[in-house]
């Protein structure tokens, strides 16, 4: 049931980010988009992690909001077309994401080692 939780309020929060944001945006300019965020963002976050509806064990990866609103951002136009141009179209940008991804968990990893070390020294 938690991993259904999961996939619905992403898939909740993915579809308000591409379906409203950019309206509020077109509409009000910079302000609107500062609007949508806080409306969007803020509520998404309160319903997600404050009452729970995604579910990240404290074992596993973490893995936010992000994923399934980029997914969601990823995947609406391939939809809307019919056709899975926009997905090949995509290809370069999210290879580029996906190597920035890795190369910041390994940064992070590298870092949360060198903490630990720091902090076992400090023991000794």
């Amino acid at each position: 049931m938690k991993n259904i939780q999961t996939v619905i309020g992403g898939a909740i929060a993915g579809i308000f980010v591409m379906s409203v944001w950019g309206e509020f945006a077109e509409s009000y300019g910079i302000v609107g988009g500062w609007i949508a965020a806080l409306i969007i963002i803020g509520t998404m976050w309160f319903l997600n992690h404050h009452i729970g509806i995604l579910h990240n064990p404290e074992e596993g990866a973490w893995v936010d909001m992000a994923l399934a609103i980029g997914v969601c951002g990823t995947l609406r136009p391939v939809f809307s077309a019919g056709s899975i141009t926009p997905l090949i179209d995509s290809m370069p940008t999210l290879i580029v994401v996906i190597l920035g991804g890795l190369a910041g968990g390994i940064m992070a990893a590298m870092i949360q080692k060198g903490v630990d070390k720091e902090k076992e020294s400090k023991r000794a």
